[in-house]
């Protein structure tokens, strides 16, 4: 059997979840090419199979995996005769606080600069969901998120501190080649890149030559999919 991954779909073919992209990523890592069975958010029934209610989700043979980090683990386990993803037990509990970092400071402040640019990027048939779910969870109407973002952005640019001084140093997150960590915050800013305009880091902040570096990874895995100029 084919590996398969089902990954999130907006129009025009666009692949714009944080969460596929490192799954995306992991797997040219790997040197692994999936067969992708794109889902909107309501085609849950599309990957029921695997007892998640969101992707990605991977079938590799008989083994179905969800959740970017089990993928990612799974990766690195099953093939551990191809490229590593963490470089030993070091790097992969790296790896996990680089996720963590991530999910609660980078995707909290990026959400409410493109919350809006998501939705116009949605199939009609999502909108509803997506409008509802969000909404509660921002405890605003998109429309009032969108309005404030330029407010919001120098927060955003706070947060990537962290980046950027490492970045100072090295090339890539995980040092001269990048890893696995590379691609969870490459995620954040591909999920952007895919549904907006909106210009999170200007040209001269060093993490938009990381950014640039790493579209151009696995022969311009990045930049194979529909998105906006950097």
């Amino acid at each position: 059997m084919a590996l398969e991954l089902f990954e999130l779909l907006g129009i025009d073919d666009r692949r714009f979840s944080p969460y596929c992209w490192r799954t995306r990523m992991a797997l040219a890592h790997k040197g692994l090419e999936p067969e992708t069975i794109p889902c909107r958010f309501t085609d849950k029934d599309k990957f029921a199979f695997s007892g998640s209610k969101t992707v990605p989700v991977i079938r590799d043979g008989e083994t179905v995996v969800s959740d970017s980090w089990a993928i990612a683990c799974h990766l690195e386990d099953t093939y551990p005769d191809r490229p590593s993803l963490f470089g030993g037990a070091v790097g992969k509990a790296e790896a996990r606080f680089i996720g963590q970092w991530t999910d609660t400071t980078l995707h909290i402040a990026l959400i409410r600069l493109v919350v809006k640019d998501i939705y116009d990027h949605l199939d009609p048939a999502d909108h509803l969901y997506f409008r509802d779910s969000r909404e509660k969870r921002l405890g605003a109407t998109l429309e009032e998120v969108h309005a404030l973002r330029d407010e919001r952005r120098p927060a955003f640019v706070h947060a990537l501190a962290p980046l950027r001084a490492v970045l100072r140093e090295q090339p890539f997150i995980c040092g001269d080649e990048p890893a696995y960590g590379d691609y969870t915050v490459f995620g954040a800013f591909q999920w952007a890149r895919c549904i907006s305009d909106y210009r999170l880091v200007e040209e001269d902040n060093i993490v938009f030559d990381w950014r640039r570096r790493m579209l151009d990874l696995f022969d311009g895995l990045g930049r194979s999919v529909l998105g906006y100029p950097e």
